[in-house]
């Protein structure tokens, strides 16, 4: 009987794309560190973290997915996360309290990913919550360096009422993906069993 998963390979769009937004990440550091085009920095930021859907789309719709993809993208995804939130905060665009609440469960979450895949865990799918918790913390962290400006100039009217909505959303999008992150814990555990049990049938 023919498997329903089909590996696309490695060369594929979605893979492209993905290299594409790794290759771009350290443009965005020199735009931000480098140059005053603060707000070129934080579009581009924005533009790369959007970029995680596109990929995402393209493998649907041109049926190519593929297992580097699979490791490849949310790879990508960590990478860009965290690159991001320390960028942001090194620029004052947020508070290190934020931008460390959010670092530590990125990091939990790659550190687990690396320990159940050693001990053998199956793929675990990734949760839709989590898709848009992620969504909302990489539209706020542009959205905070956006609201800010480069060496310390007042903000405009409308900086400050965006910073405001910012936090809310950045509030609720932490809080969401920490219940995320909890809520893996039961799939994690089915994950490792039915991994453990596969060698063992082996």
């Amino acid at each position: 009987m023919e498997s329903e998963y089909l590996d696309a390979g490695w060369r594929t769009w979605p893979n492209v794309v993905t290299l594409v937004r790794l290759a771009l990440i350290p443009v965005f550091w020199w735009l931000l560190f480098a140059t005053d085009h603060r707000a070129l920095a934080a579009w581009l930021l924005a533009v790369l973290g959007a970029t995680d859907w596109v990929d995402g789309w393209l493998a649907r719709s041109l049926h190519q997915t593929s297992t580097v993809g699979k490791i490849l993208d949310p790879t990508a995804d960590r990478i860009l996360v965290i690159v991001g939130l320390i960028a942001v905060a090194l620029a004052g665009g947020v508070p290190w309290w934020f931008a460390g609440i959010t670092l530590v469960r990125e990091v939990l979450v790659s550190v687990l990913t690396v320990v159940l895949a050693a001990l053998g865990a199956t793929r675990i799918d990734v949760l839709w919550w989590g898709k848009v918790s992620t969504f909302i913390l990489m539209a706020t962290y542009p959205l905070f360096l956006l609201t800010t400006n480069p060496h310390h100039a007042a903000l405009a009217t409308w900086q400050h009422v965006v910073r405001d909505a910012t936090w809310v959303g950045g509030v609720a999008g932490l809080t969401l993906a920490w219940i995320v992150f909890f809520s893996y814990i039961g799939p994690a555990s089915h994950a490792l069993a039915t991994g453990r049990a596969a060698r063992r049938v082996k």
